[in-house]
């Protein structure tokens, strides 16, 4: 009677019930949910028979000895296909090859490019010093001049810009509307801290302005439109438009290259991108302008995504971080050069056509760029992967007799095999995976959203500090940060792995953001006492001192957020699961236009809101995976195993309180065979590999 009932509830096919100790977690989440169906584990004939094992269980066939009459595409493929950083990547040489050291050089290349265009904001939308134009006639002979030098007679007639003091870009921050107007803080006029409101009102009563560019740039997007006074608003409209344009590129290509590939989508961004770049450099009104920038700023998001995806998939274990770095240190070098790209171009549009022309050395990509073998491989479109693989070992002279483990004898057994994508909606069922991607898109979301607000804080008007009364002050002084934040990343995450740098970091930012809400105030109500020896320079050194912290820290946290989605999604939704974390950071980057448009009201809320969002996140980054030397998870599956490991390993000799797999099994009872990619080594546990 047992083995009948045994019998009658293994032969339920597909809507089989789970066993009941999988109720008590004794199961791996992977074992516990196969995503392979059932049904294809039974014989040919589909008798419930195949599916019953004896006592002690039998170890699994491997995939290559299915059953005759099971057709290909309900077989699962070969363990040894799957492992591709473990058998295919080996076999072409990892990054010893020439042609892959080639491929990682040309991801390097376009974040040069990368770079100008995300900080071209704080160039062609900075908001400049104006004033009347009939007040300032002869304002040459008083004093002011083309390099922005100032008289007597003009500081009567000077408006300064609305409180603007910074612009976020897509990757990290760049210094923007600083309170000067010129390089050389002996020359800029006194800024009154606001202006004073019948000021700005004598100068908004004009038909036509003057304006003192502090951008080295003759005319730019505001002096050719005179967006000020009343058409100011349309200003921070331009900025929004070049990140909600990122937004949606991240969300939609992101999805399009786990479908069609990376190598499609990237092609038709860069063709667009020079497109609606080129002819932003041509609009004949604002409306124009922002409209072409928003397309711009889609395009940009699938070249920034896919090359994203395509430098973490080419790489080895080992060097995924080191070369994806070696990529934002190249970004930030486009950082630095475009003031003085600026200066050289003297104009916008100049400027404009001149950030979009090297995409055209991109196009040349179609001809030497390839698809991703490893999406191909996780995708199991086999054919292509083929026929790119004996194109691998022909430009790197290799020897096809060096294949030790077989990869190409096993992918030749499943040429028939039939592709199978997958779509980023998937992730939803999921037990782990979409925990793991929820808690970085939070993470990415508060590191640049509250970036904003330790820069307001350095640069604001509520700080007097010469220095930073200076256009290429603040904006070098924002782009050093990030590079020492970059500098120091890859220190951190050497020594303490990518979960413990990320921890590090947000503890870092959510002590700075504590502090200069709750220090600062103290100090403010302390040196309102004659007799407490505290005076304004002393809060506004410290608030200085913390924006710096916060700033650094801040940077580290986004940037090492998208970084970490990118090694724990796997490759089959790996692009989606990028554009869900960098969109969540264009996000974050929205609140500092949001904030500028509401004339900086309820900055004080954003702040707290954020810095309470670093607290929530330093819970949840304990439950994320480490994934410092680990294989790229292939598929859901694997993604599902890539569950939390111990902040610190145990120590030797010491027993894990995690069990094996095939301890888990002798232990349940259960002896099921499961479908060959979703099989796991019998030392396998949920937190990894467990020494024998």
């Amino acid at each position: 009677m047992a083995i009948d009932r045994r019998r009658e509830a293994a032969g339920g096919g597909p809507g089989r019930l789970q066993p009941p100790a999988a109720e008590n977690g004794a199961l791996p989440p992977g074992d516990a949910a196969a995503s392979a169906p059932l049904g294809a584990r039974a014989g040919p004939s589909g008798d419930a028979d195949g599916e019953i094992q004896s006592l002690p269980p039998l170890p699994p066939p491997p995939a290559s000895t299915s059953h005759p009459g099971c057709c290909s595409s309900e077989a699962a493929p070969s363990l040894l296909l799957l492992d591709y950083d473990g058998s295919v990547l080996p076999f072409l040489g990892g990054l010893g090859g020439g042609f892959q050291r080639t491929l990682v050089l040309l991801t390097w290349i376009p974040a040069l490019f990368i770079g100008f265009s995300q900080f071209s904001d704080s160039f062609l939308l900075d908001q400049p010093n104006f004033w009347c134009r009939g007040v300032g006639q002869g304002a040459e002979s008083a004093g002011v001049t083309a390099s922005g030098h100032w008289g007597a007679r003009d500081l009567a007639n000077w408006t300064s810009p609305p409180t603007a003091p910074f612009s976020t870009a897509a990757w990290g921050t760049a210094g923007h509307g600083s309170n000067s107007n010129g390089s050389d803080g002996s020359d800029t006029p006194p800024l009154p801290s606001p202006p004073d409101k019948g000021v700005n009102a004598s100068h908004c009563d004009c038909h036509a302005w003057d304006y003192g560019i502090r951008t080295g740039l003759v005319q730019n997007v505001v002096s050719k439109w005179d967006l000020v006074c009343d058409n100011a608003w349309k200003v921070h409209i331009a900025k929004f438009s070049l990140l909600v344009g990122l937004i949606f590129g991240y969300l939609i290509t992101g999805c399009i290259a786990d479908w069609v590939g990376r190598r499609p989508v990237l092609l038709f961004s860069i063709i667009f991108i020079l497109i609606f770049g080129l002819t932003v450099a041509l609009s004949v009104n604002v409306t124009m302008f922002s409209t072409l920038r928003f397309f711009e700023g889609f395009c940009l998001a699938g070249i920034i995504l896919t090359l994203y995806a395509l430098r973490i998939e080419l790489c080895p274990p080992g060097r995924r971080f080191m070369i994806t770095m070696v990529a934002s240190f190249v970004a930030m070098a486009g950082q630095f050069l475009m003031p003085g790209l600026a200066a050289l171009c003297r104009d916008w549009q100049v400027l404009q056509a001149l950030i979009i022309c090297p995409f055209l050395l991109m196009l040349l990509y179609w001809s030497i760029f390839p698809e991703s073998l490893r999406w191909l491989m996780a995708t199991q479109q086999f054919e292509s992967a083929k026929k790119l693989i004996l194109h691998f070992t022909q430009k790197n002279c290799m020897n096809p007799e060096s294949d030790i483990k077989g990869v190409m004898p096993e992918l030749e057994k499943e040429l028939s095999r039939r592709p199978k994508k997958v779509c980023i909606v998937k992730v939803v069922g999921t037990r782990n995976l979409w925990k793991n991607i929820v808690v970085l898109c939070v993470n990415s979301l508060t590191g640049f959203g509250i970036h904003h607000c330790f820069a307001r804080s350095m640069m604001g008007h509520e700080v007097k500090v010469p220095l930073l009364e200076n256009f290429y002050a603040d904006y070098y002084t924002t782009a050093g940060i990030a590079l020492a934040s970059c500098l120091a990343m890859c220190v951190v995450v050497r020594f303490l792995g990518r979960r413990g740098g990320l921890l590090l970091f947000m503890i870092l930012t959510a002590l700075a953001s504590l502090l200069q809400l709750g220090l600062l105030n103290l100090i403010g109500k302390y040196s309102q006492h004659p007799d407490s020896g505290m005076s304004d320079s002393v809060k506004d050194k410290f608030s200085i001192t913390f924006s710096i912290v916060g700033m650094f820290a801040s940077h580290a946290v986004g940037s090492l957020s998208v970084f970490f989605c990118a090694e724990i999604t796997p490759t089959v939704i790996r692009c989606g699961g990028l554009g869900l974390v960098l969109a969540s950071a264009g996000f974050g980057m929205l609140t500092a236009p949001i904030i500028e448009l509401h004339n900086q009201k309820g900055y004080f809320l954003h702040h707290i809101i954020f810095a309470c969002c670093t607290l929530i996140c330093i819970i949840c980054i304990l439950l994320l995976p480490e994934s410092r030397n680990q294989n790229l998870p292939e598929n859901l599956s694997n993604g599902e195993h890539y569950t939390r490991q111990p902040l610190l390993p145990h120590k030797k000799g010491e027993q894990p309180l995690l069990l094996t797999n095939a301890e888990l099994k002798d232990y349940s009872g259960l002896h099921d065979v499961p479908a060959a990619a979703d099989r796991l080594p019998d030392n396998a546990t949920v937190n990894g590999m467990k020494s024998m």
